[in-house]
């Protein structure tokens, strides 16, 4: 099967926040893809990271960030819809590239090769891919993944679609349908609806103070918790907020050069907490291996950052704070 969009594994390359200059090169399998996905078709994935306006903590963890469908359909006309998966998940799939159509499918990372020294013939963990191309006489699948573009073949691609089972397995996989627009192109006029919308929902209080009393409170179970356990609690909680307050940055810096001139002044606020959160983590990966650290001076400086710059973005953008009061 061709291609439906015309990347080649061996010559592609990653948009610019996947790049290793980043504080947080990568934020998690869900959003990173979809960057990439957007990227592919020559489109500016920056306005729908206005999403990260909208991250808060929930007490546990920090949100999965991911690009809202309708901020996707705004933004690039691109419809994105839940499937029944009521066949083996390889048909739908092919089905859908046939007809035009990307997936975004739910995969045990342990058949993913660009995972290698993580998860790859190692750990089965849940995942999401969006394949690209499909060759089932020559047991090849292309699919984005995290920060980029790759390809699996034999075993790893009988083991990625479970071909090995001659029935739907009992739980099925989360399936997406992507229709992509005929024309693809950015719809300029709905970036404000998009910015406004996001920072209109955004929790009230500051997520980053609630965040790092949590980091406190664990700080005595990390320090016996085991290096396994660490990376799993800073990935929900560290990780996220700083690759969501980072992608807060650059959706800044894109609003001001798109009209909400001032917008950029936050940008180096949202750094700040990028920045800082990787210095928490690093702190307390000390104490994940029995040292006692203290990282509340970071913590406060994080949250006081956030909290001028969102009052920069909702001042500038419009929001009207009866409206944000309703909304949450």
């Amino acid at each position: 099967m061709a291609r439906l969009l015309d990347i080649t594994p061996d010559r592609y390359n990653p948009h610019a926040v996947h790049h290793e200059d980043r504080v947080w090169a990568q934020t998690n399998c869900y959003l990173d893809l979809w960057i990439e996905v957007l990227h592919s078709l020559g489109l500016d994935p920056v306005p729908a990271m206005a999403c990260a306006f909208a991250s808060r903590f929930d007490g546990a963890q920090w949100t999965f960030l991911k690009f809202k469908a309708e901020d996707i359909f705004a933004l690039y006309g691109i419809d994105v819809a839940e499937m029944n998966v009521w066949r083996a998940p390889l048909i739908h799939v092919e089905d859908n590239l046939e007809a035009g159509m990307l997936s975004t499918v739910e995969v045990d990372g342990y058949w993913l090769p660009d995972t290698l020294g993580t998860s790859y013939h190692e750990t089965h963990t849940k995942t999401t891919i969006v394949p690209n191309r499909i060759d089932r006489v020559a047991g090849e699948l292309e699919y984005f993944h995290n920060s980029g573009y790759y390809v699996l073949r034999g075993d790893d691609f009988s083991g990625v679609f479970d071909l090995d089972r001659s029935s739907i397995p009992p739980f099925v996989p989360y399936v997406e349908q992507v229709r992509l627009s005929p024309v693809h192109e950015m719809n300029a006029g709905n970036i404000a609806e998009v910015a406004r919308r996001n920072a209109a929902v955004r929790p009230p209080g500051n997520p980053v103070r609630e965040l790092g009393r949590r980091v406190v409170e664990d700080s005595e179970w990390i320090r016996t918790a085991g290096m396994e356990a660490f990376h799993l609690w800073s990935f929900g909680l560290l990780r996220q907020c700083g690759a969501s307050a980072e992608l807060a940055g650059d959706v800044s810096e894109f609003l001001d050069a798109s009209g909400f001139s001032g917008t950029a002044q936050a940008a180096a606020g949202f750094r700040s907490v990028a920045a800082g959160a990787k210095s928490v983590q690093f702190q307390m990966a000390r104490a994940a291996r029995g040292r006692v650290v203290d990282p509340r001076d970071q913590l406060d400086e994080m949250a006081v950052s956030w909290t001028q710059s969102m009052d920069i973005i909702t001042s500038i953008v419009g929001v009207d704070s009866q409206r944000h009061l309703r909304l949450v």
